[in-house]
């Protein structure tokens, strides 16, 4: 018997055993794969692919489909949507052996598939993830990472039970600009960071809209899932699910998970967060969406340094007492305007390096190291955002333990952590 383990008997090892710390001495270096893996045409053999599976592909699911789809070490084995016109779309652009499901449990019984792409509404984050990591699935989820802050602490708890790699789709961290950005910021380019403001738009609204039934092909039931019944209205699926509490969070969690999580890298506050969070927002008064269409969230951290987010223009803007930096997608700006043109020394703090942030995951599945944004980096950005929803929808300040990752002396509040699921379904 050779003494050779390939890609796929190594990760199925390592799901029962824990093996990450043999797996330099049996897979290629990061980033790329030696000529003894390589096949034809520069394609690892199918022993040496990733075989992926994709829940969720009407949407930002696929968007990635195109990405991964280009990469010579992935195989797409798998697709999943309880919309049928999304799925058999999907499943035609893959073209080969590839399978349509409806219920993305019968994806997860599959040996084959290794790593999983969620890109669902977020109510269905936690359990779709919480489900690939038992079944042995690394797993690239879609932010914001959760619905609520008990779901993100459930998720950090399966990738860290069941060793799985989790990357966070909070992309911004693997793009140029913004780690500039935090490397100045973290290398005292603009002195001691004061505060953080971060801008993220407001929530819409619409007018009524009857109920009718769903389209041909949508299984309603399991899109709303865990989430409490009410009659399809259009309005409540597919990308406006955003502006419904029982689906997410609106632009808080969504654009927030964002720039909210590029100023917990500036601040060095990942795996932390703020102490206090205070906001305000008003509510529509008429129609179906239920989220501020404006609000402003205002955190302190233990540090002194506050946060304030807002629904106005979008980026990242870091204040400190020689001057400011702002970023946004394609944007980066300074006062004093020479601050950009500072260059890092090899002493100087270097942030994570991402080569891309889907390229980044499957580096990682390889070398069984931590995403540029995993999970536990995904679940502190985005608890920001819940505690600022919690606040406005309470009227309370809200006193954060971070590390107990409870609101202090407020057990009201402390039952916004969490909502019921509907049956059957639970964490």
């Amino acid at each position: 018997m050779s003494d050779k383990v390939n890609r796929r008997q190594f990760l199925t090892r390592a799901a029962g055993a824990g093996a990450a710390l043999a797996l330099p001495a049996i897979l290629p270096a990061r980033g790329r794969a030696s000529a003894r893996v390589l096949g034809k045409d520069n394609t690892p053999p199918p022993s040496e692919q990733i075989v992926m599976g994709f829940i969720g592909v009407g949407g930002m699911g696929g968007g990635h489909l195109g990405f991964f789809q280009g990469q010579k070490q992935v195989r797409i084995a798998a697709v999943c949507d309880v919309f049928q016109e999304h799925r058999e779309r999907a499943r035609e652009r893959v073209g080969g052996d590839c399978v349509a499901y409806n219920d993305y449990r019968e994806l997860l019984d599959r040996k084959d598939i290794d790593a999983v792409l969620i890109a669902t509404p977020d109510h269905w984050h936690a359990l779709t993830s919480i489900h690939a990591c038992e079944a042995g699935k690394d797993v690239y989820c879609e932010k914001p990472m959760t619905l609520t802050i008990a779901d993100g602490q459930a998720m950090v708890r399966a990738v860290r039970h069941y060793n799985r790699v989790f990357q966070t789709g909070s992309q911004q961290r693997s793009e140029w600009g913004f780690r500039f950005a935090c490397e100045l910021v973290r290398n005292g380019r603009i002195g001691k960071i004061t505060s953080v403001q971060t801008g993220i738009g407001g929530n819409p609204t619409c007018g009524w809209e009857p109920n009718t039934d769903p389209p041909p092909g949508l299984d309603w039931n399991l899109w709303l899932g865990p989430a409490p019944w009410v009659p399809y209205t259009p309005k409540r699926c597919l990308f406006t699910f955003r502006y419904f509490w029982d689906y997410s969070g609106g632009s808080l969690t969504d654009w927030g998970a964002h720039h909210n999580d590029i100023a917990q890298w500036g601040l060095g506050m990942d795996g932390k967060g703020p102490i206090e969070v205070e906001a305000d927002g008003e509510f529509p008064t008429d129609g179906l969406f239920e989220l501020p269409v404006r609000f402003e969230v205002r955190a302190k951290y233990a540090t002194g340094v506050t946060l304030t987010c807002a629904s106005r223009d979008h980026g990242c803007k870091f204040i400190g007492t020689d001057g400011w930096i702002h970023v946004d997608r394609g944007f980066l700006q300074a006062d004093p305007p020479s601050v950009l043109q500072g260059k890092l020394g090899p002493d100087d703090v270097h942030l994570y390096a991402s080569p891309g942030h889907q390229a980044d995951w499957l580096n990682c599945i390889k070398t069984r190291e931590r995403p540029i944004c995993d999970v536990e980096i995904g679940y502190r950005s985005v608890t920001i955002c819940h505690l600022g929803n919690i606040s406005i929808r309470t009227g309370r300040k809200l006193q954060w333990d971070p590390q107990a990752e409870r609101i202090v002396n407020d057990e009201g509040a402390n039952r916004w952590l969490d909502k019921p699921y509907r049956a059957p379904w639970h964490l």
